[in-house]
């Protein structure tokens, strides 16, 4: 087991690991995020986590085992949820994320957050893998990207309109800028481009970690993964666990996979 899952690092008087609030420019607004900022001198590899829909599940135990193996963590709010300002929208989901990326490599939050801009990795849980996904597929300059009981958001949009209103009245606490029926419609309409496989062939040359679990969702992942790998894709990793979809039972399993990987990524060639 990775030490940092469960052990301190040794605290730097002179730079220590401390948390910064941030407000991030996306769309007009400016979106809340947080980064935990790893402790010691000079620039840091950085961790990026992307929240599912709602996003009760927003991987802060992950994000600090993070953190303690040496990597800056940054999460971060969506348009309209959590208190970000703005409304909630599917696309804005994926524009947010390329949002706080071109944040993390402006040059002065560079140097005020210590971001290796040369190693970023970007994750996600839930709808928040897809995003992940979406986000990887467009951007080269990631160092990969991890993948955590990604959810197809096309296919969930392909549900009837009456399905797609439950699942949002069930899923939509903390979403401003429209009621269930509302997001629902979102979700149905542009469902035929957000289908998670459509991400594969600018995924091929991207190192990825997928973990898929328990939760009805591992087919969305398994496609992903059998279309990066038919296109020549050899860069991914997998790993199933037995558990639901929030790994409510195996958050240390979660963290010691995603530390591991980070660990071996670390010493490999950056994406291509």
């Amino acid at each position: 087991m990775p030490k940092a899952v469960y052990l301190d690092p040794p605290h730097d008087a002179k730079h220590p690991a401390r948390m910064v609030v941030l407000h991030i420019p996306s769309g007009g607004v400016r979106i809340n995020g947080v980064a935990m900022v790893a402790a010691g001198p000079g620039l840091h590899p950085t961790f990026v986590f992307c929240h599912g829909l709602p996003g009760n599940e927003k991987g802060h135990d992950l994000a600090q085992a993070v953190r303690r193996a040496g990597w800056n963590a940054i999460t971060f709010n969506y348009r309209g949820s959590w208190g970000s300002p703005g409304e909630f929208r599917f696309d804005h989901t994926v524009e947010d994320a390329a949002a706080v990326l071109a944040y993390l490599r402006d040059t002065a939050n560079v140097h005020a957050l210590g971001i290796d801009t040369t190693r970023l990795v970007l994750a996600g849980h839930s709808m928040g893998g897809w995003v992940a996904a979406v986000t990887a597929s467009r951007d080269t300059r990631l160092r990969g990207a991890v993948l955590i009981s990604a959810a197809d958001m096309g296919l969930e949009g392909m549900s009837t309109r009456a399905e797609a209103v439950k699942t949002m009245a069930e899923n939509m606490e903390s979403l401003a800028g429209g009621t269930a029926e509302t997001f629902a419609d979102d979700m149905r309409a542009g469902a035929g481009r957000r289908r998670l496989t459509a991400a594969a062939p600018g995924l091929v040359r991207m190192p990825l970690l997928v973990l898929t679990s328990e939760d009805g969702l591992a087919p969305h992942a398994d496609s992903l993964v059998a279309t990066i790998r038919r296109l020549g894709g050899t860069r991914v990793s997998t790993m199933h666990a037995d558990t639901d979809h929030s790994w409510s039972d195996r958050r240390v399993m979660l963290e010691s996979a995603v530390l591991r990987w980070l660990d071996r990524l670390a010493g490999a060639g950056r994406a291509r």
